[in-house]
């Protein structure tokens, strides 16, 4: 049986080291590689089509229907908003770019073991504060140079992402380091913000049909506006607690 990255992140909950986690990094990288290799993109990675297979402790990626040729256009906007690149949320092109940044928003989900943005809504608000540069906090214990490359991966300019093959190097480099050295143990340290409940609706984390008119040019958020948005202080982004809106699969949609 398969289980997804989300599952496997659920299950080893404050388990896993850093050697692991570099190491479930490299893998997805490289089968994104594979597939930037036959220029096609992905346009739908989130933490649910990330599969573990236990017959062969391997990870790979999976739910290809999205997937096509680079040069493939498409007017809808499709995805899991958390993990959608902002020149996307806008109306551009999904390109190989857009794929990298949803690659740093599974790198996060993999440091602090939860799926990013868990307690908001995946709303108007979100794209809002995604398009400004708002991403999520960093957890303490980070390794700095997973920390550096993932946030040149959510970088608002595409154009400042590495490409795939720079991903992979990089990401193989600090595997080849990790799996030489003993393992350390990590424990994420939860801030409020980021705690992870057990009623989380399982509609959060699938894909729909967006449809956002009048957003502004994306940009990177400056280190005031990220740290007004973690204590709390951003009025466009508010949790489900608050307005609890259900997300319907958009699959049906296409």
């Amino acid at each position: 049986m398969d289980l997804s990255l989300r599952e496997y992140l659920q299950q080893n909950r404050n388990q896993l080291t850093w050697k692991q986690k570099i190491n479930i990094t490299f893998e997805i990288a490289r089968a994104l590689y594979f597939i930037h290799k036959e220029n096609a993109i992905h346009r739908d990675l989130h933490s649910g089509n990330i599969l573990y297979s236990q017959l062969n402790s391997h990870w790979f990626i999976s739910d290809l229907g999205f997937c096509g040729p680079a040069d493939k256009s498409s007017t809808n906007i499709y995805g899991n908003l958390p993990y959608i690149a902002p020149e996307v949320i806008i109306g551009r092109e999904y390109t190989i770019k857009s794929d990298i940044y949803s690659i740093a928003m599974l790198m996060w989900e993999i440091s602090s073991e939860q799926p990013p943005f868990i307690n908001y809504e995946h709303d108007y608000g979100m794209a809002m504060n995604i398009i400004n540069g708002i991403r999520p906090r960093i957890v303490p214990g980070i390794p700095l140079e997973y920390k550096e490359l993932m946030e040149q991966c959510w970088d608002a300019d595409p154009s400042k992402r590495p490409n795939t093959y720079t991903l992979w190097y990089r990401i193989q480099e600090m595997n080849l380091r990790y799996q030489s050295t003993p393992d350390e143990s990590f424990q994420p340290e939860i801030n409020n913000e980021l705690q992870l409940t057990n009623n989380i609706h399982s509609r959060l984390f699938t894909s729909k049909i967006h449809h956002f008119k009048n957003l502004p040019e994306p940009r990177n958020a400056t280190k005031e506006e990220l740290e007004a948005f973690y204590s709390g202080n951003n009025p466009n982004l508010h949790s489900k607690e608050q307005n609890y809106l259900e997300i319907p699969d958009g699959k049906n949609e296409l």
